[in-house]
């Protein structure tokens, strides 16, 4: 499973578009919540499942609550 910054976009973004959230402009620093992407917290517990699925983990399930995309890079570049 790859955890490349990279991968980890492509499946964020590819999440985004399925659940009609990605923002026009979206970078890794754009809000995921409120006024950025706009996720709930079922389309939330979805994005975490996704992640576990594709990359083997995800920062939902150790209490994080990653805020950006380059948060949930950096998850995954500590050597999650």
């Amino acid at each position: 499973m790859s955890t490349s910054p990279e991968d980890i976009q492509r499946t964020v973004t590819d999440f985004l578009t399925l659940t009609a959230k990605l923002p026009e402009g979206f970078t890794a620093d754009t809000p995921l919540y409120a006024d950025g992407a706009g996720l709930d917290s079922l389309e939330t517990a979805e994005l975490s499942a996704t992640l576990e699925d594709v990359h083997g983990s995800d920062p939902y399930s150790t209490g994080q609550m990653p805020q950006t995309l380059a948060e949930i890079q950096a998850f995954y570049a500590a050597g999650a």
